[in-house]
């Protein structure tokens, strides 16, 4: 007689890993999703445990943790060394592993590798390439079509800020905001399971949004999408020299990473720290051995 396995369900659903049907459910039942990115473990936790429903490992690593001044030279290599890491702390947000510049866009062949290269070495459940030109939407149709779910990107894409102009919102013209819609629909019709709109109006938003059938996640491009993304050092406050328009700070980690090293290295100054609970103890007779042990080396060392 056979037996069926029992299912813990746990008493809160958002704790259920986050999948495909999840998402497209929380798009048509109107629920906002949460995304966020992450570069490492500490964060992977933090996230997780926040109960986020979709984790990027984005390029824009290449800045906040890497310390480049773009996200264009950051290699294939470093991102799937972060996404390795954030992997280990996630147990169920969606985890998007970003393709960096070069590594897509040569030709389908070379998007598939890189493609497989994050599922397979990194634990992905899905990648993100940005732009939807033609090249980026076959591009998102041949990686869909070896089997991994692809997000796409329109508006900003700072893999190709300078051919925009810079770091500055994209369709505030009609005729540029026509171009972001066709991308956007472009890549809906490539199969993309979702898009993230960047530094697009509000207004354009709003028009654009009545034809999407994906989910759309939104970093400064108004209310009304599906879901909204930032990029943890922003939102926690970990580079206060660096705030886009479109980023709120709900947290002063900076601040207080600031003064927890000046405490410490206060305390070091001063004496203050180590104290005696930070400390080993030893026994009383094992230090009596330890010197007689020594002074013995230092004379036989003297007589030779």
């Amino acid at each position: 007689m056979s037996t069926l396995p029992t299912v813990h369900i746990p008493s809160d659903a958002s704790r259920l890993p986050m999948t495909l049907p999840r998402l497209a459910e929380k798009k048509a039942l109107g629920e906002p999703i949460v995304m966020v990115t992450a570069y490492d473990y500490p964060s992977a936790l933090a996230v997780d445990t926040a109960g986020v429903d979709l984790v990027l490992v984005g390029d824009s690593g290449a800045m906040t943790v890497l310390g480049y001044d773009s996200t264009v030279p950051v290699e294939l290599d470093e991102l799937l060394m972060l996404a390795k890491a954030v992997r280990r702390g996630l147990k169920t947000p969606f985890l998007v592993g970003d393709l960096p510049f070069g590594s897509y866009e040569v030709s389908d062949e070379q998007a598939v590798q890189t493609a497989f290269r994050f599922v397979k070495e990194a634990g992905c459940d899905a990648v993100k390439l940005e732009g939807g030109g033609p090249a980026s939407c076959a591009r998102a149709r041949a990686i869909i079509g070896a089997g991994i779910p692809v997000m796409g990107h329109v508006g900003l894409t700072p893999q190709t800020a300078t051919a925009l102009g810079g770091y500055r919102a994209q369709g505030r013209t009609a005729a540029a905001a026509t171009r972001v819609a066709a991308d956007a629909l472009a890549l809906q019709e490539a199969g993309c399971f979702s898009i993230v709109f960047e530094a697009i109006p509000a207004g354009v938003t709003d028009v654009i949004m009545e034809h999407m059938e994906i989910p759309v996640i939104g970093i400064g491009a108004g209310p009304a999408t599906d879901g909204q993304v930032l990029v943890l050092h922003d939102l926690l406050g970990i580079h206060p020299d660096f705030k886009p328009k479109f980023a709120k700070r709900f947290a002063d980690v900076h601040g207080e990473m600031l003064r927890g090293v000046e405490a410490y290295a206060e305390a070091v100054r001063t004496r203050a720290f180590p104290g005696p609970e930070h400390t080993y103890g030893i026994a009383p007779e094992e230090i009596d051995r330890l010197k007689d042990r020594l002074r013995a080396d230092k004379e036989r060392s003297t007589a030779t």
